[in-house]
This record gives C-alpha cells, sequence and structure tokens, in this order.
C-alpha cells in the first residue's frame, strides 16, 4: 500500500520543502521507519543503498528539534567525511523552513580549531565521523549532556573500518535516555551486539528487495578478461554503454592512478578519488562529479564510501573486491529511484573464486561476456604484429562532459545561497538561461556552482566583475 508524505504528522514546515522538492510518495524504509521514530523509538533499520535512509531519519529528528536555544540535540555518525557532509546536506535541505537552524560536520581533513568554535556558539544537529567526534569529546568540546538522539548510519561500514570502540566510547558518552537508532545494508553479529548493549526494545526494520539481492535494479554483467587486456575493456565498456556518469572500483590507489591517466589522455572527462587526497581536493573532485564537470570517477572503496549521486548510471568493477559484501555495496550505487542502472564486472580465471562468492551471497548469476565478444573490429582497424587490435576504441567525445565548475570565494559562513548565485547568474549583468545552469552546491567558506561549458567563460566574468548579495567575490574556472 502506498504511503504519502502528507499523511505523516509532520509540521506544515516540513511538509512544505517535502512537497517542494518532489516527494509525495514514501519509499518502504521511510514509510516503516519514520513513524516509529517520531514516537522516540529506538530502531535498527536495514534496507539497500539509495533507498532513502537519510531522510528516514533526518526527518524524525528535524520534526523532534527544539530551536529555542543552540543545544546539541542529535549526534549522526558516519564512516566518512563525504557522507558526512552528505547528510548535513540533507539535513539542510529539508530543514530549510526552521528558522535558525545550526547543522555542523565534524569530520577530519579540516581544522578542529573553528569546529570547536562553532559547538562553543552552539548547533543542533551534529554530523561526523567517530574519529574527530571522538577528538572533540577528549578536548572538552563536544558537549553530549543534552543529546537526545544519536543515529549510526552505514554502521556495519563503521565496523568493517575498525571503528567499533570508538563507536562504543561515544555510545557510552551519550546520556543513558536518548532515542539511539542504527541503519545499516547489512546485519552481522556485531551490529547484533552493539544493539543489545546499547538499545532499550528496538524495533527492527527489514527492507528487502526483490530475492533479497541489493542492487536488484541493476543488470549485472562478468566480462571475462585478463589482466593485460583490461585497460582495453574498460575503454570499450566506457564507449559503448552511454551513461550521464559512470563509477569505476579499483582495489589499489596505484592502479587508480593508472586508469585516471590512461583514460585522460584518450579525452575521457575523468578524475579520481583516494585516500591521499587533501579535502579540498575531495570536495572539488565531488562536487564536480556530482554536477556533471566529471564524467567519470574512478575510486577505492574507502574513498567512495558514501558517495551519492544522482543519475549514476554506470558501476565498473575493473577489480573484483575481496569480500562479496563490498560488491553489494558497489553495485547498489547505480540503478536507484527505480531506475535501471549498469554494473560491470571484470574476471579472470584467478577470479573464479570471487565470482562464486558473490553469486553465492546475492543469489544471482551473473550474465557472462567473453571478451573475444568485445573484440569485434572494424574490418580496416589495424593490427599489431600479433593480430590484437593495435589500440582501444577512441571515447566518444560526445559523452565528455557538457559542464564547468565555477567555484566562488563566498559561502554559508558570508550568507551566500543558492537564490543569489542563481540570481547572479540569471539576472541582468550575467544573462545566462536556467537550463546553463547545474548543480549548486554552498560550504562553509566557498560555492561550487555547474554551468554550461558554451557559456562558463562568460558566466566567469560576469560573476567576478559583479556582485553577489551586494559583494564582490573571488570566482575562479576550475578546470
Amino acid at each position: 500500500m502506498d504511503v504519502q508524505f502528507r499523511s505523516l504528522p509532520l509540521s506544515s514546515g516540513l511538509l512544505e520543502v517535502v512537497a517542494a522538492l518532489g516527494y509525495t510518495q514514501l519509499t518502504p524504509i521511510q514509510a516503516a521507519s519514520i513513524p516509529v521514530l517520531l514516537e522516540g523509538r529506538d530502531l535498527v533499520g536495514q534496507s539497500r543503498t539509495g533507498s532513502g535512509k537519510t531522510a528516514a531519519f533526518a526527518l524524525p529528528i528535524l520534526q523532534r528539534l527544539s530551536l529555542e536555544t543552540r543545544a546539541l540535540k542529535a549526534l549522526v555518525l558516519c564512516p566518512t567525511r563525504e557522507l558526512s557532509a552528505q547528510v548535513a546536506r540533507e539535513l539542510r535541505k529539508l530543514g530549510r523552513n526552521l528558522p535558525g537552524l545550526q547543522v555542523l560536520v565534524l569530520a577530519g581533513g579540516e581544522p578542529l580549531r573553528p569546529q570547536a568554535s562553532a559547538l562553543e556558539k552552539g548547533v543542533h544537529v551534529a554530523v561526523g565521523t567517530p574519529g574527530r567526534l571522538l577528538d572533540h569529546l577528549d578536548r572538552g568540546t563536544l558537549d553530549l549532556r543534552r543529546t537526545e538522539t544519536v543515529v549510526l548510519d552505514e554502521a556495519d561500514r563503521m565496523l568493517d573500518m575498525g571503528f567499533a570502540d570508538d563507536m562504543e566510547r561515544i555510545l557510552e558518552a551519550l546520556p543513558r535516555s536518548r532515542q539511539t537508532v542504527f541503519f545499516s545494508a547489512t546485519f552481522p553479529s556485531t551490529i547484533e551486539a552493539l544493539s543489545n548493549k546499547y538499545q532499550r526494545d528496538p524495533v527492527r526494520v527489514t527492507i528487502e528487495t526483490p530475492q533479497g539481492v541489493e542492487g536488484e535494479a541493476s543488470r549485472q554483467l562478468l566480462i571475462k578478461v585478463e589482466p593485460e587486456a583490461k585497460l582495453r575493456a574498460l575503454r570499450w565498456a566506457l564507449q559503448r554503454h552511454p551513461h550521464e556518469a559512470a563509477l569505476i572500483f579499483a582495489n589499489l590507489k596505484t592502479t587508480v592512478a593508472e586508469l585516471e591517466k590512461a583514460l585522460a589522455n584518450a579525452g575521457t572527462s575523468v578524475a579520481s578519488l583516494h585516500g591521499d587526497l587533501e579535502q579540498y581536493e575531495r570536495d572539488l573532485v565531488m562536487a564536480k562529479f556530482r554536477n556533471g564537470s566529471t564524467r567519470v570517477l574512478v575510486a577505492t572503496d574507502v574513498a567512495a564510501r558514501g558517495i551519492d549521486v544522482e543519475n549514476l548510471d554506470l558501476v565498473i568493477n575493473y577489480d573484483l573486491p575481496p569480500q562479496p559484501e563490498v560488491y553489494v555495496h558497489r553495485i547498489g550505487r547505480t540503478g536507484r529511484a527505480g531506475k535501471v542502472g549498469l554494473a560491470l564486472s571484470f574476471a579472470s580465471e584467478r577470479d573464479k573464486p570471487k565470482v562464486k562468492n558473490i553469486e553465492a551471497h546475492t543469489k544471482t548469476k551473473l550474465e557472462r561476456t567473453a571478451m573475444d565478444a568485445l573484440d569485434r573490429r572494424e574490418p580496416n582497424e589495424a593490427e599489431d604484429d600479433e593480430g590484437a587490435p593495435a589500440s582501444a576504441p577512441a571515447i566518444d567525445l560526445e559523452r565528455t562532459a557538457k559542464m564547468d565548475t565555477l567555484r566562488i570565494g563566498g559561502g554559508r559562513k558570508q550568507k551566500v545561497r543558492p537564490g543569489d548565485i542563481l540570481g547572479a547568474l540569471t539576472g541582468e549583468a550575467g544573462g545566462l538561461q536556467g537550463s546553463d545552469i547545474g548543480k549548486i552546491e554552498i560550504h562553509d567558506n566557498f560555492s561550487y556552482v555547474a554551468v554550461s561549458k558554451q557559456v562558463s567563460r562568460h558566466a566567469q566574468q560576469s560573476l567576478s566583475n559583479g556582485r553577489i548579495k551586494g559583494r564582490k567575490f573571488v570566482v575562479s574556472l576550475i578546470k
């Protein structure tokens, strides 16, 4: 039975935002979780990636918040900086009708002092990684005495990454009377043990996808290819399978770097995400991938955790992961919101045990394609001395990025809002059409906006010469 958002006991302000965002019907995890959380009950929610879990806990948090005083009432733990930022963006977006709402990200890669200063001024919701939250607890800058709700988002992944002790220390520091919520794609015994120790009579919500397989909305294709031919197979895959955005997974940082260089040399709009990037670089990479300025992202699993990108219709496992659970997380990023995505995996003879484990875990037989089926070359195509094609097919340049990214030297702390940037670009000084402007992201001290490549230099110049909210900001065209 379909459940509509308007049937929920939410404030008119929240329902107005939900309607403005185009949300009408609740996803299964939202329909099962939101009423329970609004009652203040503890909950363990298990469902696939991309099922709407963030809104499932964000809306109850916002509904139950008291904004009269700046006291930390809700805490959300996430495994990575990227997911923390994503959850905070969703909370701010859903709570934009709540006057004075303060949401703060507490994650590594940023200085401690500005975060401590923001905590001292007071925030309502904090979203962060276990390590940085503990840093603030140890320094006495994080006061949890008035916290009423704690959410552990992607709890299984935090445990996989070795955060068990940190999670327990944070849970021990919270008031006993709090509401404790776990959301997870899987439910291993370690989460069950945490639930038994730290939750009170929790409601268990499990949303099964058809046949119990995460990523069921994706076609799963296995390409038989030996290691020396994988790069050619990758170029073929990107050329032959049209995509708005493609995410490529490799197991090693060195492989990620090699793939980024090879694809860039072939004319692909590509970037990489790995653990060695500074926070500024990571933010920029993700902003460009989200807004369409970068069409292909190559990443390791740890770096890519928490990525949520609209129109991600192609996931490629250049390397098969060691554990089948990681495969499930990877392919769960495509085929979201009822859209059919494509998950391609490369495998050689030595990968047979991994393939067997994946199929047993997902209860799905992967669709096989051999490399020779990909190797249909034109009659006049050049061959090397061994009769093999001399090079991979050229990248289709029509599939490169159609957008550029502008960086504006003003953000949330300078009171810059998306509407201010949109107005400056489409007003008399900018003169751009709405169709020329893509995603706008507001950070603390800077903002990103995607604009059509054909007008990006004009947009950069008009913003540099003009004003946003009566102020001049430095505007850079990011290549």
